[in-house]
């Protein structure tokens, strides 16, 4: 899939990253757990930073934990990569600074995120990779997490803040959101994916998703009614 080509909406969750592929509304400021790449099928996308600047071009690149809010659009191809897959190793030094332009990335597709999203970062400590891989799969207290990579609690927590520039609670919150986001599209109710991921309810999972991702169950749930599979659209 690439920015030119099938405009029903989609929602994708991957080996490494999420995809969605739809029309957005002006959002509140929020944050991801994970980059951003953000595709104009026609004409150009747009944000605003935290600090008031407008960001437009065919295709923008947000860092993890980066305030910003999107404006309305009638289509974007938004790809999430998540920090720990070797993809992400090539976008941290293109936005060293915040939001940055990335028009070489217009005709970035699925399959190249795909690939590189199953392999783990070469710049990141592999014990913290191994912590991330594993929090994204399940829950886990932190005295387990750490000891089973082999740091303390209070090491794993600043790896993670110096390396990938959140607290690991973030990062659970994103792991807990991306398994929300499968479940919806395995067919459960908003308020069944919220309990299988472990929200208090279904008004929680919906606060915690517009406020990391910018999207709401319904926009996800209507994605994944309208796709029926690898590359066949209704």
């Amino acid at each position: 899939m690439n920015a030119g080509t099938d405009s029903v909406p989609r929602f994708a969750v991957g080996e490494g990253y999420a995809v969605y592929r739809g029309p957005t509304t002006d959002s509140a400021f929020h944050c991801h757990a994970a980059f951003q790449i953000a595709i104009a099928v026609r004409g150009q996308v747009a944000m605003v930073d935290a600090s008031a600047t407008h960001h437009r071009a065919v295709a923008l690149l947000v860092p993890p934990m980066a305030q910003h809010r999107m404006l309305a659009a009638a289509e974007l191809l938004t790809f999430f990569v998540e920090p720990h897959c070797v993809f992400a190793d090539q976008l941290r030094e293109r936005c060293d600074n915040g939001i940055a332009a990335v028009p070489e990335m217009r005709d970035l597709r699925e399959e190249d995120i795909g690939r590189a999203g199953v392999c783990p970062s070469t710049e990141l400590d592999p014990r913290l990779v191994e912590a991330l891989n594993t929090l994204r799969d399940r829950s886990v207290p932190m005295p387990s997490l750490a000891a089973t990579v082999g740091l303390s609690p209070q090491r794993l927590r600043a790896l993670a803040r110096h390396q990938v520039g959140m607290p690991l609670a973030r990062w659970r919150l994103w792991a807990r959101l991306r398994r929300a986001a499968e479940a919806l599209r395995a067919g459960q109710s908003p308020a069944e994916a919220a309990i299988t991921a472990g929200f208090a309810d279904q008004a929680h999972f919906t606060r915690r998703m517009r406020e990391m991702m910018g999207l709401t169950p319904a926009a996800v749930l209507l994605s994944a009614y309208e796709f029926v599979g690898p590359g066949r659209y209704e």
